[in-house]
C-alpha cells in the first residue's frame, strides 16, 4: 500500500510563506498525478492543487497565483509552495493522488495568524 507523509506546516503571519512536502512510500507519483488537499474546521476536504505525471498543474480559484505545486525529478516527493498566506488558508493539508486517492496520511497543520 502507498503511504503519504506530509511535513512543513507551522504557524505563519498573514502575508507569509510556507513550503509543504509530501513523501510517497512508493513510486505512485510516477504513474498517477499528485494533489494537495486541505480541510478547515467545520468544512469539507477541499482540492487545492494538482500536478499530472507530465507536469501540468491546476489550482483552486482561491489559491491561484499564490500557491505552486511541484515535484522532484524522481517523482517521489510533491511540494506545495504557499505565498501571500491568508487566515482563511488555515487548515490541515493532505497530499494524495490526483485520481484514485489512496489512504490518507496524518496531514500537516498550517495556521495563518498574527
Amino acid at each position: 500500500q502507498v503511504r503519504f507523509l506530509e511535513s512543513g506546516g507551522g504557524l505563519v503571519p498573514p502575508g507569509g510563506s510556507l513550503r509543504l512536502s509530501c513523501a510517497a512510500s512508493g513510486s505512485i507519483f510516477s504513474i498517477l498525478g499528485g494533489a494537495w488537499y486541505r480541510q478547515a474546521p467545520g468544512k469539507q476536504r477541499e482540492l487545492v492543487a494538482t500536478i499530472t505525471t507530465g507536469g501540468s498543474t491546476n489550482y483552486a480559484d482561491s489559491v491561484k497565483g499564490r500557491f505552486t505545486i511541484s515535484r522532484d525529478s524522481a517523482k517521489r516527493t510533491v511540494y506545495l509552495q504557499m505565498n501571500s498566506l491568508k487566515p482563511e488558508d488555515t487548515a490541515v493539508y493532505y497530499c494524495n493522488t490526483k485520481d484514485a486517492p489512496g489512504r490518507w496520511g496524518q496531514g500537516t497543520q498550517v495556521t495563518v495568524s498574527s
